[in-house]
């Protein structure tokens, strides 16, 4: 019985290109074993294992020269944030400039797009539309308030504790350098209605929503994180309010289901209580029936403090 040999540790739990396998000195015959799958032109895989959107997304764009991971597949890698309708995992979005030909191959969407210097980025070795063009590209195939909503993303501060960066990933006047730079863009005049309605401060989709919901009912604009003490860095802030109406309002999302994140947030919602303001919390439920009774509530309370 013939024993075969095991495969290289780097690519025993991974899609492979055939470049990869042979700098590695995997000879031709071993790619053709029953635990190596055909995983398309150019790519091999483990038989029998499932793979995430990153793996995938590497080897793609690996075995498709001038290609990179575009459009909704960047928006998961980045991340940016998707609406529930796209962001199928089964398929890799992948773009390449113009004058090449559309990428045809098993798994992947393919679009030609007019690209500029900068708007291509590495992330983690995969080349990946940068996140202000991923805004842009997927401008046309989502609704206004999404436009908004991921342009809220592109533009908060970041929590260098969590996500290892300390800067945005944009700023407005570079977003409008960048439809500038695209006329004729499909979606480039959605995108630039939503620059005028972005703000600094959403942590969220659902806090975005809310803010939007909130205006479109006839509410001020409110102020996003505002701080219970705006001169103390470290004082309890809640995700938008009214200074003047001592009214401070919180979506709770699912990262604040832990027992730790309780734990703080009791503390930040006694702090605003303590204080005298009038504390809403929303949540899930809220943002399915679009914040209306919330609303009802701060209306009330902002009557009732004027």
């Amino acid at each position: 019985m013939v024993r075969l040999k095991p495969l290289p540790a780097e690519l025993a739990l991974r899609p492979f290109t055939v470049q990869e396998s042979r700098t590695l000195g995997v000879p031709p015959k071993r790619l053709r074993a029953k635990d190596v799958s055909d995983g398309g032109r150019q790519i091999h895989l483990p038989t029998g294992r499932e793979f995430e959107l990153v793996q995938r997304a590497r080897v793609l764009a690996a075995a498709t020269p001038g290609a990179w991971v575009s459009h909704e597949s960047a928006a998961l890698l980045i991340p940016l944030g998707l609406p529930p309708w796209l962001g199928n995992a089964d398929t890799v979005h992948l773009s390449k400039p113009h004058g090449l030909p559309r990428v045809r191959r098993r798994g992947v969407t393919g679009h030609r797009v007019h690209v500029l210097p900068g708007e291509v980025i590495e992330l983690d070795g995969v080349p990946v539309s940068s996140p202000s063009r991923t805004w842009l590209d997927l401008a046309h195939q989502l609704t206004l308030p999404y436009v908004i909503a991921m342009g809220d993303q592109l533009i908060r501060t970041p929590r260098s504790g969590f996500e290892g960066r300390t800067e945005p990933y944009a700023i407005k006047e570079q977003l409008r350098v960048l439809i500038r730079r695209h006329p004729n863009m499909k979606g480039v005049e959605k995108a630039r209605l939503a620059l005028e309605e972005m703000r600094v401060g959403a942590d969220s989709f659902p806090e975005t929503f809310m803010r939007l919901a909130m205006m479109d009912a006839g509410l001020p604009e409110p102020e996003l994180q505002i701080y219970l003490d705006p001169g103390d860095p470290w004082s309890p802030s809640a995700d938008a309010g009214y200074r003047r109406f001592r009214i401070a309002v919180q979506y709770d999302g699912a990262p604040h289901l832990t027992r730790e994140r309780q734990s703080k947030d009791n503390l930040r919602d006694e702090a605003f209580s303590r204080a005298g303001w009038t504390y809403f919390k929303a949540n899930a439920n809220d943002l399915a029936e679009g914040f209306v009774s919330l609303i009802a509530r701060i209306k009330r309370a902002k009557l009732h403090s004027a």
